[in-house]
């Protein structure tokens, strides 16, 4: 199936709608168009055409705008009241700065559309900083905007690119979780673009969710619409908004319980913690300092790796006292080294005074290791706090720790 055989038999290209899932009503909110073409039995995906490079632009063009037309007239028919995701390519845009496209939506908001239920997708790879005046003057008008495929062609992608677009949506792929689920650089990736997505006040869209772990990643990292075949795959029908509203309502009750139960676990790890520290600094007051460590590395042998103690403003007040290949050592050029550039570090010497309390880190990965590890900080006086460092071994063998 060529380019030419396509364009001879346009009437054999129609749209296919993908359901999008939203995780706060449970139903659904939008359908993705996709375009396919129908060979006597068979439903080819015009994928290929779309990405080949060898099509001509203005084919893609004509077939653009044939599967949109077909996609408006049926669901202003259909009386659907959610969203059309809609693809477009940004080259096409650019040729005559979207008012082609705009003039096609035009002539539908005639007959009843609203442009507020147009999100427009924009690959990622194929975003370009021209795109940022049509697309703002697209938002003036009430067109939503979606940036596509984060996370699939540029896992780790400049995506200060399109800010100054103000999406509305990120969606993230999940392909390369489908491929490495314990994949920790990915997951830190996906948390960035979650912080990213809160700070320019979008909305994440996790695509291609084929199993249920993947689901449940995405509900854990800030997913509020899902897409993906475990879900629904793309048909030549609208599905019914609530066909799988129980089933989804289901598995976030699971989700609950059991993020609930490693929150448990996490909280646990740090009482136990706080107990057993608070009792050997309270023995040890009048030791040195490393005298401190080397008592809790001696209790806490298998629960730790690195131990050294801050001041409130981040200077080390010691050395590092690290495990190496099973035995202790002290490292001294590690000594009145600075840590308040570190995330969150001042903010948890503040919110550690202001509770009398220590706490747990969330999982990174550590900098000298590489290893996934959580941190345990607890003050040792006023002015003098601790640092406990928990390796991968550990956490890997209790319940939720890693989660």
């Amino acid at each position: 199936m060529d380019a030419l055989e396509i364009m001879s038999h346009l009437d054999r290209v129609v749209p296919y709608y993908q359901p999008i899932f939203s995780a706060d009503e449970h139903k659904i909110i939008g359908y993705e168009v996709l375009g396919r073409y129908i060979e006597g039995e068979t439903v080819h995906s015009l994928g290929h055409f779309f990405h080949d490079e060898d099509t001509p632009d203005d084919y893609r063009c004509e077939v653009e705008d044939v599967i949109i037309r077909k996609a408006l007239d049926a669901f202003l028919k259909a009386g659907r009241t959610e969203m059309l995701f809609v693809n477009r390519r940004a080259a096409g845009l650019l040729e005559d700065y979207g008012e082609s496209f705009l003039a096609i939506l035009d002539e539908y908001t005639e007959k009843g559309l609203r442009y507020e239920q147009i999100v427009l997708e924009i690959s990622e790879a194929d975003y370009s900083k021209s795109l940022d005046n049509v697309l703002r003057y697209y938002k003036t008008l009430g067109i939503r905007l979606a940036v596509d495929h984060i996370g699939e062609v540029d896992v780790d992608g400049d995506i200060r690119r399109f800010a100054g677009s103000s999406p509305d949506i990120l969606k993230i792929s999940l392909q390369a979780l489908r491929k490495d689920a314990s994949d920790q650089t990915y997951k830190n990736i996906v948390y960035s673009l979650s912080m990213f997505a809160r700070k320019i006040g979008a909305s994440l869209l996790f695509e291609t969710v084929e199993a249920e772990y993947q689901l449940q990643y995405a509900w854990k990292n800030g997913g509020r619409y899902y897409q993906g075949f475990y879900l629904s795959e793309p048909m030549p029908d609208f599905a019914q908004p609530d066909g799988q509203k129980e089933m989804l309502r289901e598995k976030c009750s699971r989700f609950i319980t059991y993020e609930k139960q490693a929150l448990s676990s996490v909280y646990a790890l740090a009482d136990h913690l706080e107990s057993g520290l608070s009792a050997i600094i309270s023995r040890s007051k009048s030791a040195p300092k490393e005298k401190l460590l080397e008592d809790i590395a001696r209790e806490f042998n298998e629960m730790c790796f690195r131990l050294y103690i801050c001041d409130e403003n981040g200077f080390e007040l010691t050395p590092n006292y690290f495990k190496r290949d099973g035995q202790w050592i002290f490292q001294p050029e590690y000594l009145n080294k600075n840590w308040s550039w570190r995330p969150y570090f001042l903010e948890n010497i503040v919110r550690m005074n202001k509770n009398g309390g220590g706490l747990i880190s969330d999982l990174y990965n550590d900098l000298e290791t590489g290893e996934t590890i959580r941190t345990f900080s607890c003050p040792v006086n006023e002015h003098e706090y601790l640092f406990f460092d928990i390796p991968y071994a550990y956490l890997y063998d209790q319940d939720g720790l890693l989660y």
